[in-house]
């Protein structure tokens, strides 16, 4: 597949609540770069929620700091981050990379240690990649259905495919090592 390097990610979840930080210490992650949108929260939340709030304060306490690298603007970004007192970068531009090389330069956080969070392939996918880190991707909560959404979602299908494909390989491969 063209484009498999960038697109496809690490592990994809089911939430965003699926990710612990038990798992994350495991993988020697201290840093979580996350979209907010569709990952974390509807665009309808203005304010996170509490299992966000519970989530982010369950990752503060096992060491591991949460930063918001968000495509949207800044008075979005910043009273959804506030509440938290997690760091936040609106207007990233993903998947450009040049605010997130910045977040991860202002966290002091190496590529190695460090993991974007997001919901889609074309842009937190790509700029996760791009930046060096490890990607986890979870499913919209409640994705837009504009014509330009339909339209990437519709692009990231074969590469979701593909991720699944490879999963289930992992799991026979690992069936028969034990048998």
């Amino acid at each position: 597949m063209i484009f498999e390097h960038w697109l496809l990610p690490d592990i994809m979840f089911p939430s965003f609540r699926d990710v612990t930080p038990e798992a994350l210490r495991e993988a020697g992650i201290r840093f979580i770069f996350s979209d907010i949108d569709n990952t974390l929260a509807t665009y309808d939340d203005p304010e996170p929620p509490d299992n966000v709030t519970a989530w982010i304060r369950a990752m503060e306490e096992a060491g591991i700091r949460v930063i918001f690298v968000s495509n949207n603007d800044a008075s979005r970004v910043e009273r959804f981050a506030a509440p938290l007192g997690c760091p936040a970068y609106p207007k990233a531009r993903k998947p450009l990379i040049g605010v997130l090389r910045q977040a991860m330069e202002d966290a002091g956080a190496d590529p190695d240690e460090s993991l974007l969070l997001g919901d889609q392939l074309l842009t937190d996918c790509a700029a996760g990649r791009r930046a060096g880190m490890r990607v986890y991707i979870v499913p919209p909560i409640k994705d837009k259905t504009t014509l330009f959404f339909r339209a990437k979602r519709l692009i990231e299908r074969p590469y979701v495919r593909e991720y699944e494909k490879r999963r289930t390989a992992r799991s026979l491969g690992n069936e028969a090592t034990k048998g």
